[in-house]
């Protein structure tokens, strides 16, 4: 018995085993809440009524244009909508009104589109007449609001024409006439938006302004030469670094300044041709002025014999230079012994001249010539290149004759030695010939200055970047 009770429990415990496998491999039935697809039907006594929903609909659609002669039926909650309108978007919107409205169950939206011209016309007719109407009521708005601009704009034209207080701030033209433009500027801008202002309109200024920018930016990409030289030009009519009639190397290459325009600098060069530089590039530029100094240092080397007495020959050369009348005093002029050379001996030799009475070319040319002749004159050779020619044999071979006059040189033996001449000895040179500045290329430059006398942007006898030129 105890066996048999043991082995039924073992059975009532596999049976339990398999009873809950089989629960747990059936599918779980979910209980979900559905969710009604509308709105809730109401039932009994909170049932509206067909006939109060059809006036609350005409009422509505009798305000809104386009819906007034829709035909509305409605039956147990559910509304029919019937007949033509002029858009389609009526349509849909005549469906979304009925479908806010309390009660309304279902709607069978049975409206058409209206196919006939005249019919389909009178909406946007009536759009024109409106915007038309609209226009009319603002025309005299539009009027106060660009009398306003105008008054203001005409303002800022009489501030800005006035020569002062422009001059007084700035004395360069240029500058003042861009203070000018800019303040005129700013009165048109400032117009424009009391204009906007008085139409209600100012957020327009914000895209207007947007678009400016975009084009300015486009604008600005495609002529960037153009506005660089254009920024130069300010900045060098600021500077202002020389002056018309200078003389100036610039890029490698001289000439007398003509004038500094909005766009270039034109110089003409000393034999009478126009140079015409972007000011991009005078600006960004080594600029020598040779003419903002009055006082300016000319220099050249001469050869001597080898064997001359040096220090006579210093003395002469520095004689002679005080001699000329084209040459200042002060600075003194100077002599020195620039080198030793093979067969003779470089003297260099500079003076000081004043450019606003002397030629620079032609006093160079003069000093030269003069310092040549008075060496010359007191016995000093200036001597040409000498070759010595070296045969390595065991006996000397004698010169013949006939080549004697090809060494370029006598023998020594025959050689005559260059007498020493004093200070005191040294012979006067010969009459100066004319040094004057040369007025020939000034003319020129005078007569193309003439000729525009307004572009300019130089300021002739200023200051410049320097402060005020020294005095001659």
């Amino acid at each position: 018995m105890r066996h048999l009770s043991s082995f039924s429990h073992i059975l009532l415990r596999l049976a339990a085993l398999v009873f809950a496998l089989a629960l747990s491999g059936m599918p779980a039935v979910a209980q979900e809440t559905v969710e009604p697809a509308g709105p809730t039907i109401e039932i009994g006594n909170a049932v509206t009524a067909d006939a109060e929903i059809r006036i609350r609909i005409q009422k509505i659609f009798r305000e809104i244009d386009g819906l007034g002669q829709v035909g509305i039926s409605v039956s147990s909650g559910v509304v029919t909508l019937n007949g033509q309108v002029e858009e389609a978007v009526l349509a849909q919107k005549a469906e979304d009104l009925v479908s806010r409205v309390a009660g309304v169950v279902a709607i069978e939206n049975e409206l058409t589109e209206q196919t006939a011209v005249s019919e389909r016309l009178k909406p946007v007719i009536g759009r024109f007449e409106t915007r038309m109407q609209q226009t009319l009521d603002y025309l005299p708005l539009v009027l106060v609001a660009g009398l306003v601009w105008v008054l203001i704009g005409l303002f800022g034209w009489f501030v800005t024409t006035r020569k002062q207080p422009w001059d007084w701030l700035t004395p360069n033209a240029f500058i003042a006439d861009l203070l000018r433009q800019t303040v005129w500027l700013a009165f048109v801008m400032f117009g424009a938006l009391m204009a906007l202002d008085i139409l209600g309109a100012t957020a327009v200024l914000g895209t207007i302004l947007g678009a400016v920018g975009i084009i300015g930016l486009a604008i600005g990409f495609a002529v960037k030469d153009t506005v660089e030289n254009y920024i130069a030009s300010i900045l060098l009519s600021v500077r202002q670094p020389f002056q018309p009639r200078d003389f100036i190397a610039l890029e490698g290459m001289q000439g007398f300044v003509i004038r500094l325009t909005s766009r270039a600098t034109i110089l003409m060069d000393i034999d009478g041709n126009h140079i015409r530089i972007p000011n991009a590039t005078v600006f960004k530029a080594n600029i020598v002025n040779y003419s903002r100094n009055p006082e300016r240092r000319f220099s050249f080397e001469l050869g001597v014999d080898a064997d001359s007495q040096l220090h006579d020959a210093l003395g002469i050369c520095r004689q002679t230079l005080d001699s000329l009348d084209f040459v200042l005093k002060n600075p003194e002029p100077g002599v020195w012994i620039e080198k030793v050379g093979d067969s003779n001996v470089v003297i260099g030799v500079s003076g000081w001249i004043n450019q606003t009475e002397t030629d620079y070319v032609k006093a160079r040319s003069e000093a030269i010539r003069t310092v040549k002749t008075a060496l010359e004159t007191a016995g000093f050779a200036l001597p040409e290149p000498i070759y010595r020619l070296r045969f390595d044999t065991a006996a000397a071979m004698p010169v013949m004759p006939e080549l004697e006059h090809l060494s370029g040189s006598k023998p020594a033996a025959t050689a005559k030695p260059v007498p020493a001449a004093a200070e005191s000895e040294v012979p006067p040179a010969a009459p100066v010939t004319n040094t004057g500045v040369d007025e020939a290329v000034l003319k020129k430059v005078d007569e193309e200055r003439q000729q525009e006398p307004g572009t300019d942007l130089l300021s002739t006898g200023a200051e410049d970047e320097l402060g005020a030129r020294p005095n001659a």
